[in-house]
This record gives C-alpha cells, structure tokens and sequence, in this order.
C-alpha cells in the first residue's frame, strides 16, 4: 500500500470514527488574517536566512454557513451536524541553505525555494471537533518569486543579497489535499482560570509534501472555547483562522509538540517533475515544540507562536531549528 493511500485511509477514519459533538451558535462575522512567519525570530544567534526562512500568509474566512451547498453538502456527508465555513489563503514561503553568500550554493544544503499558493478550505465546527478539507494549487519555482521578495527586502534594510538563488528549484506546479482534525477537550478549571488539551491528526498528500501529522497542545488562560488554537503556516499545529470571542477578553498561553512521518518533501527531495534537481537526505521523521499567547478583544485577535523544530535532512547543523509566527485577525 502506497504512503498517499495510508495517509488517506488514516485521515479518513479520523473524520469518520470519533464521535459527534452538538454544533455550536452561528456566527455572522467573516474573518481576514495576515500571517507572518520568519527565523529573524530566532532566539538563537547567527540563524537567520537559513532553511525555512520566510512565510507570508493573507487569508478570509467566511461567517458560518456562508458555504456553497455543494460543499456544504459534503461537509455533512463526512461530518455529519454542525456550523461551517469556507476559507480561501494566499501564501508565499521562502527556503535557502544555511550558507546563503556562497554561489553555487552547497549541494549537500537545502535547496533554494520559493513557493506561491492559494488553498480553499472547507471548516466544519462542533463544540469540541473542528473538522478541515483544503486544497492547495500553486507554484514552486522562480514565479514564486521567492529572488525578488527576500533579496528585495534585503535592499530595503541595507543588508547583503542571498548569492545562490539561480540554483533555486525550477518552476514546476503544485498541488497538495489535506484533512485535519482538532478536538478541543476541557480538563479543568481553578478560580476562573481554564485548562484544555487539543489533539489533532493532519495528512496531506500530494506534489508538495507527503506526511501525516500527530500532536496535542496545552492551553491556560480564559474563554477557551473562543477558538481551537492559533494559526501556524502548514505544516505544524494550527487551530486555523476561525474564531468566535465568548468573552469581552478572551487570553490563553499554549504550549504544544508534534511528530510528523514525511514520506516525501519537494523541497528536500527535489523537484516532482525534473530527473535532475538539487536534493538532500531528507529525515524520514520531524519532531515540532511550540509555545506562545493569543489574546482576544474587541473582535481582533493576536497570536504568537515560536517553534523549534528538529533536523528535517541529514547535514543540518543548527541543532533545533526556531522560527517566530505573527498573526493578527480582524472580524467584520
């Protein structure tokens, strides 16, 4: 049996077996998000502009039940009962080397990359279960315009271009399906103060990444039922974009980890479509910590997540890896 049909098969009994969950109220706000993701975040020294550099994320989730009724349809044919939404991203993510000032880079370093995608998502919430199916299509390549983005910021700030994008993977299209689920389990409360766990199984499959994702968060603070976590780029815990506030002031601090079994990745393993193309030894498992706040007021909510990630191919030397995640949502 091929990865892509277990991955399948694994994603699939997630959304089939778990139990229903009564749905919660509607909600009548769409939701915008800008994302930013970046290892100048780093509280280690000396890495940034290594591996995974740069995300740029814009996002738009619709108000409850604001879904087409072909996909609403098929929201109910797999979930069952509940409140949807659709979301539609626009995202760009940007990978070099650990040595960005030599050209041509090193062929035993992570390639360079850029890649530029739109994703539509289909969300379905219970109280405790959000449910997710996304499709992405876009590009990997220089129309990514990974080049232009970071060595053009590079100018702004004064700083030295990256030498060795003319080695970056060629342009190639990209396509990736994913399902997630995220459970939001309370376990207990002390003077106003709410705990609560969040496992979540993801597989995705496709001409970008092969991989199914498996972690749980930790959350603390109050009017947790207000979301399922902060948004994070995929791959790595995300609770998504939705939100519904509970409270005037809804906060929680978070920490969580996941392991992710990764089949393969075009930007380590090198392009789906060209016999020739940089590549390293990708590692076949990565292990992800995370930890970070969000706050909830007057309809906007702020979430910052930093997370260290292990070796993703053999060679990597920066230990575990970290980057900073930003995200700032409005409702309207």
């Amino acid at each position: 049996m091929s990865f892509q049909s277990t991955a399948i098969g694994l994603a699939a009994a997630l959304l089939a077996a778990m139990p229903a969950y009564a749905a919660p109220l509607p909600d009548p706000a769409g939701i915008v998000t800008l994302q930013i993701e970046n290892d100048s975040a780093s509280p280690q020294k000396g890495t940034t502009d290594r591996y995974y550099t740069s995300g740029l994320r814009l996002g738009y989730t619709s108000s409850v039940n604001a879904v087409p009724e072909a996909l609403a349809g098929l929201g109910r044919a797999v979930w069952g009962d509940g409140v949807q939404r659709i979301s539609f991203d626009i995202s760009q993510s940007i990978f070099t080397p650990g040595n960005t000032q030599i050209s041509p880079p090193n062929p035993r370093d992570r390639p360079y990359a850029g890649y530029l995608n739109a994703t539509l998502g289909l969300l379905h919430d219970s109280d405790n279960a959000r449910s997710l199916l996304a499709l992405s299509l876009g590009v990997i390549g220089p129309s990514a315009l990974g080049r232009g983005v970071q060595n053009g910021f590079h100018d702004i700030i004064g700083d030295t271009p990256n030498r060795g994008w003319s080695s970056q993977l060629k342009d190639e299209p990209a396509i990736e399906l994913l399902a997630e689920r995220t459970y939001r389990l309370p376990v207990m409360q002390f003077h106003g103060i709410e705990t609560d766990a969040l496992p979540s199984l993801t597989a995705g499959v496709g001409t970008v990444r092969d991989y199914v994702q498996a972690g749980v968060s930790l959350r603390l603070g109050q009017g947790l039922d207000s979301d399922f976590g902060a948004p994070r780029i995929r791959p790595g815990l995300s609770g998504s974009d939705a939100y519904t506030p509970t409270r005037p002031l809804a906060w929680y601090v978070f920490a969580g980890a996941d392991g992710q079994g990764v089949a393969r990745d075009v930007f380590l393993d090198g392009s789906t479509f060209r016999a020739r193309s940089p590549s390293v030894d990708k590692r076949a498992f990565v292990g992800e910590f995370q930890a970070g706040l969000a706050v909830m007021f007057h309809g906007v909510r702020v979430t910052y997540t930093q997370t260290w990630q292990t070796e993703s191919f053999k060679g990597q030397r920066s230990g575990l890896f970290s980057f900073g995640s930003l995200a700032l949502s409005a409702r309207f």
